[in-house]
């Protein structure tokens, strides 16, 4: 069974159909990526499925389970995480603390406890503490640990975005355009990452512009056009599609 089915899913804004009964689905423990011309609904898609928009009309399955319409955060406690195009970074906190942010699902919200500061939140914080730095030495910024967002450069705060998402313990997590704005170093620092995520088991699923970057992770790959499925498969299936080398140059070229 697939972990996600993604059903004749729509949305509309008014007259504009931003995205128009699109199908597919992605097995457990794959890379599978989004990829389109500029405005071919990609991150609308993300947003449909992350729960940021209510869908038209069609259906999310995670695990076979509905999960159309659900609010971010119940997406977040069945194991849904994402990461943005535009940064998400608390700078006025130190690396660690935005990395632990990723864990608030888990924390003890008792007000009364924190209050009294009992022993065991201390030592929750602790152990979070802790794991926000194996997670920070995990996505290749054990430098990083000790200083405050602020400092770190761009590509620093995408690798500690994505060490955040992976804080909340995902089965699935959608990364949105994670190499954006990157240099070649930087960006082969995220693709041995996304690699490494998805070897670890979490399920990757990606919307990126780099066609390098996707073919050489991608297990599958789904394109949009005008907000439409226009083809899926291989990277080797959609290199050869002319309907998908059409959309990118034109039909002239």
């Amino acid at each position: 069974m697939a972990l996600l089915d993604v059903i004749n899913l729509s949305i509309h804004f008014g007259g504009v159909k931003a995205v128009q009964d699109v199908s597919f689905s992605i097995d457990a423990g794959t890379v599978y990526s989004v990829i389109g011309p500029n405005g071919a609904g990609k991150t609308t898609l993300f947003n449909l499925i992350t729960g940021v928009y209510q869908p038209t009309r069609g259906d999310i399955q995670l695990d076979g389970q509905s999960v159309a319409g659900k609010k971010p955060n119940e997406l977040a406690q069945r194991g849904m995480a994402r990461t943005f195009q535009n940064l998400q970074i608390c700078q006025n906190m130190s690396a660690l603390e935005n990395v632990m942010l990723g864990a608030h699902l888990r924390l003890d919200r008792n007000l009364i406890k924190a209050a009294l500061r009992w022993p065991s939140l201390k030592r929750r914080d602790a152990e979070l503490r802790a794991e926000a730095a194996d997670l920070m030495r995990f996505v290749g910024l054990a430098e990083a640990v000790a200083a405050r967002a602020d400092s770190l450069s761009y590509g620093v705060l995408k690798r500690l975005e994505i060490a955040r998402a992976l804080a909340m313990k995902p089965r699935i997590i959608f990364l949105d355009e994670p190499a954006a704005g990157l240099n070649a170093s930087e960006t082969t620092a995220v693709v041995d990452l996304v690699r490494k995520v998805a070897d670890s088991g979490v399920t990757v699923v990606l919307v990126e512009h780099d066609m390098k970057m996707v073919m050489n992770l991608s297990d599958r790959i789904l394109v949009l056009d005008y907000g439409k499925k226009l083809a899926e498969g291989t990277g080797e299936e959609v290199r050869r599609n002319p309907e998908v080398v059409a959309a990118y140059l034109g039909a002239q070229a």
